[in-house]
Formats: C-alpha cells, sequence, structure tokens
C-alpha cells in the first residue's frame, strides 16, 4: 500500500453552511478517491460527527450559523491534534492571520480552484502523516497497514481492500464502539444501505485472520446491537 492510498483512508470533517457547497467539495474528493468524510452545517453537528469518527484533517468554514469556524478549531484542538485547513470566503488579512495564528495549516478563500483545495489536501495529510505507517499490536497478532497485511504466528496473511478498508476505520477509532453504518460507509462508501450481511461476512473473515480462536474474538469485539470495536494493545 503506498503512502498516497494510505492517505486516501484519512477521515475528512467538512464543516460548511451552504448545502451546496458541501455536496460540491464532497464530489470532488470521492473523484479523487477519498471516501470517508463527515459533513455537518454548523458548530454543533461537527462536533457530534467528531465524537463519531476522530478526523484526520478538519476542512472548516469561517461563518456558520450557531458559531464560527476559529471557536470550532479551539474546541477540535482540545481533543485531537488533526490539522485544519479553512475553506471560506472571509477573505480579509485579518481573518487569515488569525486563522493562522491559531494553528491552522492552510487557508483558502472562496470561490476556489478544485485541483488547488486537493493539493493543498495532500500537501497537508503528507506533511502530517509522512512518517506514518503503522504496525498495530492485537492481543495475537499484528496489523501492517502500510503493507496491507496481517502477521500471526510467523505468517503473512494478506488483506482484501473491504478487510483493509474495516479495519482502518476500526484503528482510526481504536477502543471506541463504531456503529454497523459507519463501518458499511467506510467500506462501501455513499451507498452504505443493505450491506449489514455482506458487513458481517467480512468481520468473520477478519477475525479468522486476526484472532486466534475466531468463535472467541479478543480483539474485533462485538457491540450487541450497536456495532463493532477493535482492541488495540499498548506498545
Amino acid at each position: 500500500m503506498n503512502q498516497d492510498n494510505y492517505l486516501l483512508c484519512k477521515h475528512i470533517l467538512l464543516v460548511d453552511d451552504e448545502p451546496e457547497l458541501l455536496s460540491m467539495v464532497v464530489s470532488i474528493l470521492n473523484e479523487y478517491g477519498f471516501h470517508h468524510i463527515s459533513t455537518a452545517q454548523n458548530v454543533k453537528t461537527a462536533l457530534v460527527e467528531t465524537e463519531k469518527h476522530s478526523p484526520d484533517l478538519a476542512i472548516l468554514d469561517v461563518m456558520l450559523p450557531d458559531g464560527n469556524g476559529f471557536a470550532l478549531m479551539e474546541q477540535l484542538k482540545r481533543s485531537s491534534d488533526c490539522p485544519v485547513l479553512f475553506l471560506t470566503a472571509c477573505g480579509e488579512d485579518a481573518d487569515k492571520l488569525k486563522g493562522f495564528g491559531l494553528g491552522a495549516d492552510d487557508y483558502i478563500v472562496k470561490p476556489f480552484l478544485p485541483k488547488e483545495l486537493l493539493f493543498r489536501i495532500r500537501a497537508i495529510l503528507r506533511r502530517c502523516y509522512k512518517d506514518e505507517t503503522p504496525v498495530v499490536q492485537l492481543k495475537n497478532s499484528q496489523i501492517n497497514f502500510s503493507a496491507g497485511e496481517v502477521i500471526k504466528g510467523g505468517e503473512h496473511i494478506a488483506l482484501t481492500a473491504k478487510e483493509y478498508d474495516l479495519l482502518s476505520a476500526l484503528y482510526r477509532n481504536a477502543g471506541r464502539i463504531i456503529t454497523i453504518d459507519a463501518l458499511c460507509e467506510a467500506a462501501w462508501g455513499d451507498n452504505p444501505f443493505g450491506y449489514e450481511n455482506s458487513l458481517m461476512a467480512h468481520i468473520r473473515r477478519i477475525r479468522e485472520k486476526i484472532e486466534l480462536n475466531p468463535s472467541q474474538p479478543v480483539s474485533l469485539i462485538t457491540a450487541k446491537g450497536l456495532g463493532y470495536k477493535l482492541i488495540v494493545e499498548e506498545n
């Protein structure tokens, strides 16, 4: 798994009060290969979304109905080190200086060129995650995301693309329950409905690869009626 493909697995939080712009940016990101995206039109919803999915990059508007992007960034930074890119119509020098002064990684003024947005996003992700090729230690195995494989008992077991997507989503939220809907979205994109049975089949195959006894899992746990969580061992 090369670095660009690994970065495409990053989860992006997109916050803007214009539905049309949200839809356009999501389409731009999807076309490039980013499919792990949460959207919100206000501060309240954005904070709810961060509870569901811890973002790897936040793209924020400044002017929001129930607050502003500067205050939202400060709230996000209290619980996460995720980079922040402002995408806003507020193009005054004072606004830009405030954003960068608060720790923003980049600042783009609307209207913008889609390719410029993608270049800026890629630059931020490469800078912030350039050395990240994690090998994750589980109770009875390891996940090597860089190689796209599980190592168990000295055996190297390849992951399928869907298994990789599901484990990536679980790892981003290690120790926390991810809902069935969120996992289906992580693996099947914008139309996740109707994939619950497929998800269960993929979970079974993942357990066969990472667990000593798939019938009694200790690393990939079911939260009955809610979803699943991945238990990662401390290094």
